[in-house]
């Protein structure tokens, strides 16, 4: 009996499995969000279209006039980095292109993006390195869950500031033509994933934590009964 529960404790359970699985999707999908420039859309039919797609950190326009050109001769057009040190007057545009919501966007989605980094390198230590019957397993399971937390959290804010904000007319030019991308729809479903990858992890250091102290009660019950029989 006590040693089928040893080989019951050397197991993951079904639910760290499962938050592997959450774990990859939404590390995929937040790594692309955060990498591509279609978090708001311009609608293709539309000709006249100022604006084309944006993301965090690059912004591609069809013809986008200087909000700060008095004479309207200066026009913005094809996709650039949002710090382009090249392109004359782009510096100046700044403040337009990256109000403040969109630097707390930024920010918190950033801190999505570490968090889901550093998710990766424990999940993978998790996975191929680490074994229940380890002494520090259960440790490194809520370190991951913590992180993915937070990083779940983040990400969360960020898609929620971005949302509210975005597609106002006071931003972006012809915002009834606008609308959220893929990009953005990909962070939404990442950020929700990796909240459900949390609390998968959480659970399963619930699970390993209860394995071992049923165990550990096993094993003392078993020690007892030679004794208790001798007596």
């Amino acid at each position: 009996m006590v040693e089928y529960e040893e080989n019951e404790t050397k197991k993951r359970s079904l639910e760290g499995n499962v938050a592997i699985g959450f774990f990859v999707i939404a590390f995929v999908l937040i790594v692309v969000a955060f990498s591509t420039p279609s978090w708001l859309v311009s609608d293709y039919r539309i000709t006249g279209a100022k604006m084309d797609r944006l993301g965090l950190w690059t912004h591609c326009f069809r013809s986008l006039a200087d909000p700060y050109d008095i004479s309207n001769r200066r026009f913005f057009v094809g996709c650039r980095w949002i710090y382009d040190p090249f392109t004359t007057g782009y510096d100046k545009i700044r403040g337009f292109l990256v109000p403040p919501f969109m630097v707390a966007t930024q920010f918190f989605f950033t801190l999505c993006f570490i968090a889901v980094l550093l998710g990766a390198i424990l999940t993978l230590v998790y996975f191929l390195c680490f074994g229940p019957d380890q002494k520090m397993f259960v440790l490194l399971i809520l370190l991951d869950a913590g992180i993915l937390l937070v990083g779940g959290v983040s990400g969360a804010i960020a898609v929620i500031i971005f949302a509210i904000r975005a597609n106002k007319g006071d931003w972006m030019p012809g915002h009834d033509n606008n609308f959220f991308g893929w990009s953005f729809a990909l962070a939404c479903i990442g950020v929700v994933a990796c909240l459900i990858a949390s609390t998968l992890f959480y659970t399963e250091a619930y699970v390993q934590r209860r394995k071992r102290r049923m165990l550990k009660e096993s094993q003392a019950r078993f020690e007892m009964e030679p004794e208790t029989k001798g007596w």
